[in-house]
Protein backbone atom coordinates (compact mmCIF):
# COMPACT_ATOMS: atom_id res chain seq x y z
CA UNK A 1 0.00 0.00 0.00
CA UNK A 2 1.20 3.50 -0.81
CA UNK A 3 2.33 5.77 2.01
CA UNK A 4 0.80 9.20 2.53
CA UNK A 5 3.42 11.84 3.35
CA UNK A 6 2.72 15.32 4.66
CA UNK A 7 5.35 18.07 4.49
CA UNK A 8 4.58 21.38 6.20
CA UNK A 9 6.45 24.60 6.87
CA UNK A 10 5.74 25.47 10.51
CA UNK A 11 6.79 28.10 13.04
CA UNK A 12 8.52 27.01 16.25
CA UNK A 13 5.26 27.67 18.09
CA UNK A 14 3.27 25.28 15.88
CA UNK A 15 1.60 27.49 13.29
CA UNK A 16 1.65 26.88 9.54
CA UNK A 17 0.45 30.43 8.89
CA UNK A 18 0.71 33.69 10.79
CA UNK A 19 -2.39 35.52 12.05
CA UNK A 20 -2.39 37.54 8.79
CA UNK A 21 -2.45 34.30 6.76
CA UNK A 22 1.20 34.41 5.65
CA UNK A 23 2.77 30.93 5.57
CA UNK A 24 5.33 30.19 8.28
CA UNK A 25 8.89 31.16 7.40
CA UNK A 26 8.04 32.31 3.89
CA UNK A 27 10.87 34.83 4.09
CA UNK A 28 13.55 32.24 4.91
CA UNK A 29 15.24 31.17 1.66
CA UNK A 30 15.66 27.48 0.99
CA UNK A 31 19.23 26.22 0.94
CA UNK A 32 20.82 23.47 -1.15
CA UNK A 33 20.71 21.04 1.78
CA UNK A 34 16.94 21.63 2.09
CA UNK A 35 16.41 20.94 -1.59
CA UNK A 36 18.40 17.72 -1.23
CA UNK A 37 16.21 16.65 1.71
CA UNK A 38 13.03 17.46 -0.23
CA UNK A 39 14.33 15.43 -3.18
CA UNK A 40 14.81 12.48 -0.83
CA UNK A 41 11.30 12.85 0.60
CA UNK A 42 9.80 13.15 -2.90
CA UNK A 43 11.87 10.32 -4.41
CA UNK A 44 9.12 7.70 -3.94
CA UNK A 45 6.21 10.09 -4.64
CA UNK A 46 4.15 9.97 -7.82
CA UNK A 47 1.04 11.91 -6.70
CA UNK A 48 0.54 15.26 -4.97
CA UNK A 49 -2.68 15.70 -2.98
CA UNK A 50 -4.07 19.19 -2.46
CA UNK A 51 -7.11 20.71 -0.84
CA UNK A 52 -9.36 22.98 -2.88
CA UNK A 53 -8.33 26.16 -1.07
CA UNK A 54 -4.60 25.77 -1.73
CA UNK A 55 -4.79 24.15 -5.18
CA UNK A 56 -5.37 27.26 -7.27
CA UNK A 57 -2.47 29.26 -5.87
CA UNK A 58 -0.16 26.25 -5.58
CA UNK A 59 -0.67 24.85 -9.09
CA UNK A 60 -0.69 28.28 -10.76
CA UNK A 61 2.44 29.48 -8.92
CA UNK A 62 4.49 26.39 -9.72
CA UNK A 63 3.34 26.34 -13.36
CA UNK A 64 4.59 29.94 -13.74
CA UNK A 65 8.10 29.10 -12.51
CA UNK A 66 10.80 28.42 -15.10
CA UNK A 67 11.34 24.76 -15.86
CA UNK A 68 14.76 23.16 -15.39
CA UNK A 69 15.66 25.18 -12.30
CA UNK A 70 18.77 23.78 -10.59
CA UNK A 71 16.81 22.64 -7.53
CA UNK A 72 14.63 20.26 -9.63
CA UNK A 73 11.58 20.82 -7.42
CA UNK A 74 9.74 22.87 -10.07
CA UNK A 75 9.93 20.07 -12.62
CA UNK A 76 8.89 17.53 -9.99
CA UNK A 77 5.82 19.50 -8.91
CA UNK A 78 4.72 20.38 -12.43
CA UNK A 79 5.27 16.88 -13.84
CA UNK A 80 3.74 14.91 -10.97
CA UNK A 81 0.07 13.92 -11.09
CA UNK A 82 -2.14 15.90 -8.72
CA UNK A 83 -5.41 15.10 -6.96
CA UNK A 84 -7.48 17.95 -5.57
CA UNK A 85 -9.78 16.85 -2.77
CA UNK A 86 -12.93 18.94 -3.01
CA UNK A 87 -16.66 18.60 -2.51
CA UNK A 88 -17.33 21.77 -4.53
CA UNK A 89 -15.30 21.11 -7.70
CA UNK A 90 -16.36 18.40 -10.13
CA UNK A 91 -13.54 18.71 -12.65
CA UNK A 92 -10.13 20.34 -13.04
CA UNK A 93 -8.89 22.83 -15.60
CA UNK A 94 -5.34 22.35 -14.31
CA UNK A 95 -2.95 20.22 -16.32
CA UNK A 96 -2.17 16.76 -14.92
CA UNK A 97 -4.82 17.17 -12.18
CA UNK A 98 -8.03 15.34 -11.26
CA UNK A 99 -10.64 16.08 -8.60
CA UNK A 100 -11.75 13.61 -5.95
CA UNK A 101 -14.61 14.32 -3.59
CA UNK A 102 -16.65 12.69 -0.89
CA UNK A 103 -15.59 11.53 2.54
CA UNK A 104 -11.91 12.35 3.07
CA UNK A 105 -11.15 9.07 4.85
CA UNK A 106 -12.67 6.99 2.04
CA UNK A 107 -11.03 9.18 -0.63
CA UNK A 108 -7.53 9.00 0.87
CA UNK A 109 -7.78 5.28 1.62
CA UNK A 110 -8.87 4.66 -1.97
CA UNK A 111 -5.90 6.70 -3.26
CA UNK A 112 -3.55 4.78 -0.94
CA UNK A 113 -4.87 1.44 -2.19
CA UNK A 114 -4.08 2.20 -5.83
CA UNK A 115 -0.86 0.88 -7.33
CA UNK A 116 2.01 3.32 -7.67
CA UNK A 117 4.38 5.43 -5.66
CA UNK A 118 3.68 7.35 -2.50
CA UNK A 119 1.35 10.34 -2.06
CA UNK A 120 2.33 13.70 -0.59
CA UNK A 121 0.54 16.84 0.56
CA UNK A 122 2.40 20.09 1.22
CA UNK A 123 -0.13 22.03 3.22
CA UNK A 124 -3.50 23.67 3.11
CA UNK A 125 -5.04 24.28 6.51
CA UNK A 126 -8.34 22.45 6.08
CA UNK A 127 -6.77 19.46 4.33
CA UNK A 128 -3.91 19.19 6.84
CA UNK A 129 -6.27 19.35 9.82
CA UNK A 130 -8.49 16.64 8.30
CA UNK A 131 -5.60 14.36 7.35
CA UNK A 132 -4.11 14.57 10.83
CA UNK A 133 -7.41 14.34 12.73
CA UNK A 134 -8.32 11.16 10.82
CA UNK A 135 -4.81 9.68 11.25
CA UNK A 136 -4.31 9.32 7.49
CA UNK A 137 -0.66 10.44 7.40
CA UNK A 138 2.08 7.81 7.43
CA UNK A 139 5.08 10.17 7.39
CA UNK A 140 4.86 13.69 8.84
CA UNK A 141 7.65 16.12 7.92
CA UNK A 142 7.59 19.35 9.89
CA UNK A 143 10.03 21.91 8.49
CA UNK A 144 10.34 24.02 11.64
CA UNK A 145 11.21 27.64 10.88
CA UNK A 146 13.01 29.72 13.54
CA UNK A 147 10.12 32.19 13.85
CA UNK A 148 7.27 32.46 16.37
CA UNK A 149 3.87 34.00 15.65
CA UNK A 150 2.00 33.63 18.92
CA UNK A 151 -1.13 32.76 16.95
CA UNK A 152 -2.37 31.92 13.49
CA UNK A 153 -3.33 28.69 11.75
CA UNK A 154 -2.20 25.72 13.86
CA UNK A 155 -0.87 22.54 12.28
CA UNK A 156 -3.20 20.41 14.42
CA UNK A 157 -6.85 21.38 14.73
CA UNK A 158 -9.26 19.92 17.27
CA UNK A 159 -8.74 16.19 17.82
CA UNK A 160 -11.19 13.59 19.12
CA UNK A 161 -8.34 11.35 20.30
CA UNK A 162 -4.73 11.82 21.29
CA UNK A 163 -2.38 11.01 18.42
CA UNK A 164 1.04 9.60 19.23
CA UNK A 165 4.11 9.79 17.01
CA UNK A 166 7.67 8.54 17.09
CA UNK A 167 10.59 10.64 15.88
CA UNK A 168 11.99 8.94 12.79
CA UNK A 169 14.60 11.60 12.02
CA UNK A 170 15.74 15.18 12.49
CA UNK A 171 17.88 17.30 10.19
CA UNK A 172 19.02 20.88 10.71
CA UNK A 173 19.66 23.00 7.62
CA UNK A 174 22.01 25.91 6.88
CA UNK A 175 18.98 28.24 6.76
CA UNK A 176 18.18 27.64 10.44
CA UNK A 177 15.16 25.50 9.55
CA UNK A 178 15.07 21.98 11.03
CA UNK A 179 13.16 19.09 9.47
CA UNK A 180 11.50 16.74 11.95
CA UNK A 181 10.23 13.44 10.55
CA UNK A 182 7.52 11.73 12.58
CA UNK A 183 5.61 8.49 12.06
CA UNK A 184 2.36 7.67 13.85
CA UNK A 185 2.30 5.01 16.54
CA UNK A 186 -0.72 2.91 15.56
Amino acid sequence: MRKFKLQIQVSIDGYMAAPDGQPGGIDIPFTDDMYAAMDEINDSVDCIVLGRNIADGFITAWAARPQDEPDGITDFINDTAKVVISNTLTSSSWENTVVAGGDIVATVNELKSRPGGDLIAYGGGTLVASLLAHDLVDDLYLFVNPVAYGGGMPVFGPLDVKLRYRLAGAQPFESGITALHYQPLR
